[in-house]
């Protein structure tokens, strides 16, 4: 598909994640998708990728704005690079590390994020709570969660670009109910959404990945796909997992999201360009069986949970 073709599928709109594209410059790896025909981008903001703490911001972030426009990509912005912040603790500091210094670090990460979002068009900035640290109790994690998104969401107000957090197996705000006490204490605020992870929901949440979708639907701000064995957090390439993807591309699609449906295989960059090549195509191919089929109800997984085997974030 040439990048002047219609890159939506059906009412779909794919995208993919350039944290499993790390091998690749970043304007390598935007010329890929958009020859691959990809509607869009997962952008992680990345040492490699438009580094958030590198000089002259501004200036690269107006060059990737450029390229995404002459590729006619949109993007969602990503904030899960593992190192970025600190060299040696992944995904540290968070939202919620003791040292206040330390939280401030990352919120000022999130609202940097919301800027470049803004400055590239896109939809949605995407976040999570992180792993609750050892000796903290839940009250105080929670505490320290919502205290610290006040000021990230007073960016994304004003900046009007959607904070989408994402349930992450092992984290505090690891499931959909635990998205829903979050948005309850902040009080609904407007500007705050979900990223939902197909593979999260086949990984640990009661209902099937479908049900999910749609109970998630009034709050969906930003949607990440991979497939994924229950009980297992690992991010599998499409085929490799449990999930049955037509009926979760019906349930998106009755939901009349507009937002980007982005792949997300972080640790399979080593083959990045041949995997993003299959997974379009597989989607392409459940999308069109999803809008063929008549409607149906993806029965909900009713068994107990079992605990991830893999916690925390890839």
């Amino acid at each position: 598909m040439t990048q002047t073709q219609d890159r939506a599928s059906g009412p779909f709109r794919f995208g993919y994640g350039t944290n499993g594209l790390t091998d690749l410059r970043l304007d390598d790896a935007l010329g890929l998708l958009a020859d691959l025909g990809y509607a869009g981008v997962g952008l992680t903001l990345d040492h490699m990728h438009l580094d958030p703490l590198a000089p002259d911001l501004a200036s690269r972030t107006r060059h990737v704005a450029r390229s995404l426009e002459r590729l006619g990509l949109t993007a969602t912005i990503e904030t899960g690079a593992r190192y970025v912040l600190d060299p040696r603790r992944k995904h540290g500091p968070s939202l919620l590390d003791p040292d206040p210094d330390a939280r401030a670090a990352r919120v000022r990460l999130l609202i940097r994020a919301v800027q470049v979002a803004a400055d590239l068009g896109a939809h949605a900035v995407h976040c999570f709570s992180g792993i609750t640290p050892e000796g903290t109790s839940e009250e105080t994690a929670w505490q320290r969660l919502t205290e610290s998104l006040g000021p990230v969401l007073d960016a994304a107000s004003g900046a009007d670009v959607p904070l989408a957090i994402e349930p992450e197996p092992g984290h505090l705000l690891s499931t959909l109910a635990d998205f829903h006490r979050l948005r309850h204490e902040l009080d609904d605020p407007q500007l705050l959404g979900l990223t939902l992870d197909i593979g999260h929901c086949q990984c640990l949440e009661p209902q099937s990945p479908a049900d999910c979708v749609r109970a998630a639907a009034p709050w969906l701000r930003h949607v990440q796909i991979e497939d994924m064995r229950r009980g297992v957090h690992e991010h599998l390439p499409f085929g490799d997992g449990e999930i049955d993807f037509p009926p979760v591309l019906e349930a998106l699609a009755a939901t009349g999201y507009q937002g980007l449906t982005v792949v997300e295989l972080p640790r399979h960059s080593h083959a990045g360009p041949q995997l993003a090549s299959h997974s379009i195509e597989f989607l392409h191919k459940a999308a069109t069986e999803a809008t063929r089929t008549p409607t149906r109800t993806a029965a909900a997984r009713t068994a107990p949970v079992p605990t991830p085997a893999r916690g925390g974030t890839p």
